[in-house]
């Protein structure tokens, strides 16, 4: 078929074929767009709600570093995607969203489900185009990806009228060629001069620390990250959304700082570490709230150099040295920089320095043995971690929901190797992520073992997609968290207000009973000694499986808000 008698929507499918596009997240809308996609390779990723499809889009992203594209219909169905975009958006991570709109000749008219959906996505895009040329599909398509793509990363929308799909198109002059569809697209590294003064700035540091954030796994920049903290003897912290970005069995790796350094978490001895430094290298970190612990961790009187893509997040909350740029080319550049520097105070502190992570570390996981040997039933959700943290190597995938399993698993599970991929949606935290984060994860690695945490109060907004795993054959093992309560919500609400309001609390649920009604595998877990060789056997099925594991709905993560408060012992 040539272009000159190809119809918008095969324009179309070609185009995103050119891009590396090999899956679409999409329902049924455009119909045009997903009847054309297998002619190119295409497979349709078929959720059955938009939210849950963006959701999948973003974990794709994340694990691929593929731009992925997801489809919506105009009206309400569009305005779903808001919520996985919003994500996106502040997490930095590429998403095309190509959203049908009314014919063109109804525009204006009060057409079925019209809706101005350039206003819309205003606050969730960082581009939004409507293309209403057949002609110019590719144009807008090229500029979608690559704004989506480039600087830093993000969603960005294309709105296509449904008659255009069907519109013929001209006979191109020349055939394009361009593949935008992988991220970083352009990698930028930051000023040479300023590269020089921040290399200073840390080998005459007392007690330098970088605090990692999510922009490494954006970047692609764990190795690099490694190879600086090893042959430079440089302590690294991260967020929860950079967890993975360096190996935590390294002596020099001090786990996750920000909000829960409380009492049981692993972290929590190693706090003198970050409130105590002279000299704070931060990379790909937006220095947000539950980072800097409500911005009161993080050192006053302190050094800070500021390494991102986006020169906007410097500075904004600690004044700092400029490296604008992207994360791996710029910390590779660091290290040839540190390569011309005097290193022997660096070299001279890191026996010390190893030595007093370690005791941190060892004090941590001794403060926090109780709860995760404990046989109580119900059961304690860091038993469950403990177990997990047994079966799991460096190439699995582990995702959870927002709420309390993020914290879980930062605080309890172990990064194996810089890079491994634990996703959290802290871009916004919104509930509802884990399965369908899940799903895209398993999308974009089939051979890969997938987790996913959840809690019930986040799971009740996905059931319906475990028939999505089920029929697209993207088998997932998802962990429930079955405590009849919005656990974050009431204890927040008992710790502010002494009291919590009605909504936390809800009926009892059934989730592997759900599960085996959408065709998948349902275990219920009640007793702590059942849950490690259920998980092994979940791990070996073929086919998703959800664990749903009473848990004690008086157990919270080490957070510094709660820290044993009294009125949570109730």
């Amino acid at each position: 078929m040539t272009k000159g008698n190809m119809s918008g929507a095969h324009v179309m499918a070609q185009a995103l074929k050119r891009h590396g596009v090999e899956v679409i997240f999409g329902q049924a809308i455009p119909a045009a767009l997903f009847l054309a996609a297998p002619h190119y390779g295409i497979r349709q990723i078929g959720y059955r709600t938009e939210n849950a499809g963006a959701v999948m889009a973003d974990a794709y992203a994340r694990i691929s570093h593929k731009v992925p594209v997801v489809t919506a219909q105009n009206g309400p169905a569009a305005t779903l995607l808001v919520a996985g975009l919003a994500e996106a958006y502040k997490a930095s991570i590429p998403i095309v969203a190509i959203v049908q709109d009314v014919a063109r000749p109804f525009a204006d008219k009060n057409a079925f489900q019209e809706l101005d959906h350039l206003d819309l996505f205003k606050g969730v895009a960082k581009w939004i185009r409507r293309v209403a040329d057949v002609d110019r599909i590719e144009d807008y398509v090229d500029m979608a990806f690559a704004a989506a793509a480039s600087g830093r990363p993000g969603p960005a929308v294309l709105i296509a009228p449904i008659d255009m799909f069907l519109d013929t198109a001209k006979t191109a002059e020349t055939a394009r060629t361009a593949s935008l569809g992988t991220f970083p697209l352009d990698r930028t590294a930051p000023d040479p001069e300023r590269l020089t003064e921040a290399a200073k700035l840390l080998a005459e540091a007392e007690r330098p620390l970088i605090i990692a954030g999510g922009g490494v796994h954006v970047s692609g920049a764990a190795d690099a990250l490694a190879d600086l903290q090893e042959r430079f003897g440089l302590p690294v912290a991260t967020t929860v959304m950079g967890k993975g970005a360096v190996d935590e069995r390294h002596p020099l790796s001090v786990g996750i700082v920000g909000y829960f350094m409380a009492e049981r978490s692993r972290s929590k001895h190693l706090r003198d570490l970050v409130t105590e430094a002279d000299v704070v290298l931060l990379i790909g970190n937006r220095t947000n709230q539950n980072g800097t612990d409500s911005w009161q961790l993080y050192p006053k009187g302190a050094r800070y150099i500021h390494l991102d893509v986006d020169g906007q997040e410097i500075g904004r909350n600690y004044e700092a040295l400029r490296l604008v740029g992207d994360a791996k080319l710029g910390i590779e550049a660091l290290s040839a920089a540190l390569e011309n520097q005097d290193l022997a105070k660096l070299k001279n502190a890191r026996s010390a320095l190893e030595q007093a992570i370690a005791i941190g570390l060892a004090q941590g996981r001794k403060d926090a043995e109780a709860v995760e040997a404990s046989d109580a039933s119900p059961i304690r959700p860091e038993r469950l971690m403990r177990d997990l943290d047994t079966l799991l190597t460096a190439n699995d995938i582990v995702v959870s929901d927002a709420s309390y399993s993020s914290i879980w698993i930062g605080n309890h599970l172990t990064a194996r190797k810089p890079g491994m991929r634990f996703l959290t949606p802290r871009g916004l935290a919104g509930l509802g992520w884990g399965l369908p984060y899940a799903i895209g994860a398993k999308c974009a690695r089939p051979e890969a073992k997938v987790f996913a945490l959840v809690g019930d109060g986040g799971f009740a907004h996905v059931w319906a997609e475990l028939e999505t795993a089920r029929r697209m054959g993207l088998h997932v093992v998802v962990a429930v968290l079955n405590n009849s309560i919005l656990g974050y919500e009431k204890h927040a609400e008992k710790v502010l207000f002494n009291e919590y309001s009605d909504a936390c609390d809800f009926s009892p649920v059934d989730h592997a009973q759900i599960a085996r009604g959408a065709g998948c595998q349902g275990v219920r877990v009640e007793r702590a000694e059942d849950f490690l060789p259920a998980l092994e056997t979940a791990f070996a099925a073929e086919k998703t499986t959800v664990l749903d594991v009473i848990t004690d709905e008086r157990a919270y993560p080490p957070i510094s808000m709660f820290n044993d408060n009294s009125a949570l012992q109730y």
